[in-house]
């Protein structure tokens, strides 16, 4: 049985249909990419496994328990959660806590560590991603890439059963990308599931196990790298990537 398991996922935004009826299985330890156009409904699945935003209809499973999202009650929500932890664009970080005070606040509030154990875990989760030397800074005195590796390190802590990312990196320099693409790599090495949005297609091809293209609030193309991205069979498909070549070798000519 698949470590995830998501059927008949609905959700709109008054007559606005963003996910259609999402099926869609992830086993443990895979990371499974989510690619398309703007305004396609990837955030919002993401949003919708979270309840960050409440389906009108489709139940998940997740390690053997299942929900029911349209009547999911306030104890099965948190339940929900435990199992799941979110890294989002912009970081979300708490601006009045420094990088070890917001890694350990989950720990000690949601986990119920002592301070001293929730202190211990979040600097063995803030060196393995290279933020070490930066326990007692600000966010406001951390780089977007750095405040991204503490947020990142901050889901980790917690020890999700599913880590969803989305688009991690949009809001970052260029040159601060390539950080954070490693931190998640070795998420990926440690074993860890994860459901990730995100338009950097290089990394996608050398880092997920399996991609999945969403169209119009619908999984149109579930493939590994190599079927998705080498030999798409989708036309929708082959556009969008296309599209995505053309923007990137434009970028290349850029002065």
């Amino acid at each position: 049985m698949s470590l995830v398991e998501i059927k008949g996922l609905k959700k709109s935004f008054g007559n606005n249909v963003v996910l259609d009826g999402i099926d869609l299985s992830i086993e443990e330890g895979e990371v499974v990419a989510i690619i398309g156009p703007s305004g396609t409904g990837k955030s919002t699945l993401l949003r919708s496994i979270n309840l960050l935003e409440k389906p009108e209809d489709g139940q998940i499973t997740i390690d053997g328990e299942t929900y029911d999202l349209s009547r999911i009650t306030s104890k099965e929500k948190l339940g929900l959660r435990q199992h799941t932890e979110m890294v989002f664009q912009q970081f979300n970080l708490f601006k009045h806590r420094n990088a070890l005070e917001n890694v350990m606040e989950g720990l000690h509030v949601v986990k119920k560590l002592s301070k001293e154990e929730a202190r211990q875990a979040a600097l063995q989760e803030l060196r393995k991603v290279g933020m070490g030397d930066r326990l007692y800074h600000y966010p406001r005195h951390l780089s977007g890439g750095q405040q991204q590796r503490v947020a990142i390190a901050r889901a980790l802590a917690l020890k999700p059963k599913l880590l969803l990312m989305d688009e991690p990196t949009s809001a970052l320099d260029p040159e601060l990308v390539g950080e954070v693409l490693l931190t998640i790599k070795q998420a990926a090495k440690d074993g860890y599931t994860i459901l990730l949005v995100t338009h950097e297609m290089d990394f996608v091809k050398n880092v997920a196990d399996r991609i999945i293209f969403l169209e119009e609030g619908k999984i149109v193309a579930d493939g590994t790298p190599r079927e998705i991205l080498d030999n798409p069979e989708n036309e929708r498909l082959r556009t969008f990537l296309r599209n995505i070549n053309m923007l990137r070798t434009a970028d290349d000519y850029v002065i």
